[in-house]
């Protein structure tokens, strides 16, 4: 199963390309979104990005997650939802 908390911090140094601004973001320290994407990427047993000291891209693994962190997420929320709104 993955992690919605991993996916959200994935998906936000995706949108960004950077690990700071997503961290920024997200209220969270850099540290900590680099420790997200990693833990991410070990449970999937892919590279998701190609970082260096300048740059910081998607491979082609991580294009496809997005779609799936993206779709995974909606699911969740949608479930949420539906489970926490008032019964009628």
């Amino acid at each position: 199963m993955l992690d919605p908390v991993l996916l959200r911090t994935f998906l936000a140094v995706a949108q960004t390309l950077s690990f700071t601004q997503a961290a920024e973001r997200l209220q969270l320290s850099q540290p900590t979104v680099s420790q997200h994407v990693r833990r991410l990427e070990d449970s999937v047993g892919r590279q998701l990005f190609e970082r260096d000291t300048r740059a910081v891209l998607l491979t082609d693994d991580g294009e496809a997650m997005a779609g799936f962190a993206r779709t995974i997420l909606a699911a969740n929320e949608q479930a949420t939802s539906y489970f926490t709104g008032s019964a009628l």
